[in-house]
């Protein structure tokens, strides 16, 4: 009976279909398989244009005998010559100008202790007995809570936890030694690279840049060497992970047979807001403590044991225009005078105009020929032609199979979902970090890639777009390909002990009582 019935709906004409308001599913699936066929043709031409001419070459070439080959290369053996010279000056030429491969060796992202869970509930409570918030800034802290997608098992610092809150300088310190440490530790644990061993350092903290700096608080602690290029990066929001891991690149181009660590984190002590002013209180409601180590090299014998090679990175800044300069800004607030980072209503088209930039120059470098066509063929007929068309958005599921989008809070991930045309398997790493860990900085892209990991979802060859976005404003992107499946069960990270209970449904408003 259901066979007779979906022949029947088939049967039916399109008008009627429509306004029956059923999905045209059988349409759908024949363009699906026309697009997908489409794209194979365009993405191989070269080698279908290529095949008949090595055929032919072949086929002629079949006709001579051993002996008739070697006469006519003998009687014209200086044009044999100088074509082999040419051919070994071009091959040497073009091995030693390409850009030296880049390898992403391990990883590792910082998982604190128990004590240092934050629940919604133990955030609005401490809130509370802080006695600086009016009422109606908890319930305005209450709601970003409810709708933010974040679980109960988050993590913040010490200092916050007391009452009074301690936000000194060595409590400051206390939490950025423990989670650059703790991760750190856990990397060096991994790949057994000693610490001397480490030639570049690059280490990334927006809003806590102390004297002496980070960087050099951990070349201290690790004894790195003394002509180790360490670099600090402040003030470059959650964006600046990638900025580092762009800077390592660059570096080891210059520098053979060198280790890059990269230090990406936020310190929430210091930077926590008490004040009224809405437009700050958002950040308190998002970030939370986290950092992640990552090991780079450009060693040609760390290319099997490595995970990733970085094959492009690139980076957007719109910090000419006022409005996107100042739609994440650090401040006093008008009323108390107290320092807080404010969030401008035009973050999101600001974000989105970023992105759409970003890709602009990302899309030609890593999107098949035929999505390139297509979106030329679209533009071209839209500006020139002037037809009324709609915009043609490339489709990026054919150029990478995971995604790990900065887990900066959840509307950002809807709309990026919405735009990029992505599905909500492509969504869980972000939306999962973004529930278990929260919004922590910079370093919450390697939670993400680690959450794919620890799942069993990374194939050799597989391709990762890690898109991040930060005050100022920037969009960076970095691309990398699998150098191997990536094994769970040899894995350890932070999702390792508790991924059998992920995903889990986040509603859009999840009510919080206090």
């Amino acid at each position: 009976m259901a066979d007779e019935k979906n022949k029947s709906l088939l049967s039916q004409p399109l008008l009627e279909r429509e306004k029956n308001n059923l999905p045209n599913t059988f349409l759908s699936v024949k363009l699906k398989y026309v697009k997908l066929g489409y794209h194979y043709l365009v993405s191989n031409a070269m080698y279908l244009t290529l095949m008949p001419v090595l055929c032919m070459i072949f086929a002629h070439l079949s006709t001579f005998t051993v002996d008739e080959l070697w006469n006519r290369l003998k009687f014209n053996l200086v044009t044999v010559l100088l074509s082999s010279t040419s051919i070994v000056f071009t091959a040497t030429l073009y091995f030693m100008s390409r850009p030296k491969k880049v390898y992403l060796v391990d990883f590792s992202c910082y998982k604190p202790g128990p004590s240092h869970i934050t629940s919604r509930e133990l955030f609005m409570q401490l809130s509370a007995e802080s006695a600086v918030f009016t009422e109606q800034s908890l319930a305005f802290q209450k709601k970003i809570l409810e709708k933010s997608g974040y679980g109960e098992m988050t993590y913040g610092p010490k200092g916050l936890m007391q009452v009074p809150p301690d936000q000194s300088m060595a409590e400051s310190w206390r939490e950025s030694e423990m989670v650059m440490f703790g991760a750190i530790d856990d990397l060096l644990a991994k790949t057994g690279v000693k610490p001397r061993d480490i030639g570049i350092l690059v280490v990334n903290s927006s809003l806590f840049n102390p004297t002496p700096s980070l960087s050099a608080r951990i070349v201290n602690h690790y004894k790195l060497r003394g002509n180790i290029l360490s670099y600090n990066l402040g003030g470059m929001g959650c964006s600046a992970g990638l900025i580092s891991v762009d800077l390592a690149k660059d570096l080891l181009q210059v520098h053979p047979n060198s280790y890059a660590l990269v230090v990406s984190t936020e310190n929430i002590t210091r930077n926590w807001y008490f004040g009224n002013d809405r437009s700050m209180l958002v950040t308190n409601c998002l970030f939370r403590m986290g950092a992640a180590a990552v090991l780079l090299s450009n060693r040609i014998f760390d290319r099997r044991r490595s995970k990733y090679q970085l094959m492009q990175t690139v980076r957007t800044h719109k910090g000419a225009d006022d409005k996107s300069f100042n739609c994440v800004l650090q401040r006093e607030d008008p009323d108390t005078q107290r320092v807080g980072v404010s969030l401008s209503k035009d973050l999101m088209v600001i974000a989105g105009e970023a992105l759409k930039m970003n890709i602009t120059t990302l899309g030609p470098l890593v999107l098949p020929v035929s999505e390139q066509l297509l979106f030329f063929v679209t533009l071209v007929a839209k500006k020139i032609f002037k037809m009324k068309i709609k915009s043609y958005i490339p489709d990026f599921k054919l150029a990478f199979e995971h995604f790990c989008i900065h887990a900066g809070g959840r509307g950002v991930l809807d709309e990026l979902e919405k735009n990029l045309e992505l599905t909500e398997w492509h969504m869980e790493p972000s939306r999962m970090t973004l529930y278990r860990f929260g919004n922590t900085s910079s370093s919450s892209l390697w939670y993400e890639l680690a959450y794919s990991e620890a799942k069993g979802r990374i194939k050799k060859g597989d391709r990762i777009w890690q898109i991040g976005f930060g005050s100022g404003f920037k969009c960076n992107s970095a691309v990398w390909r699998a150098m191997r499946a990536i094994d769970p069960a040899k894995e350890k990270n932070p999702w390792m002990d508790e991924i059998d209970e992920f995903p889990v449904l986040v509603p859009k408003v999840s009510a919080l009582v206090y």
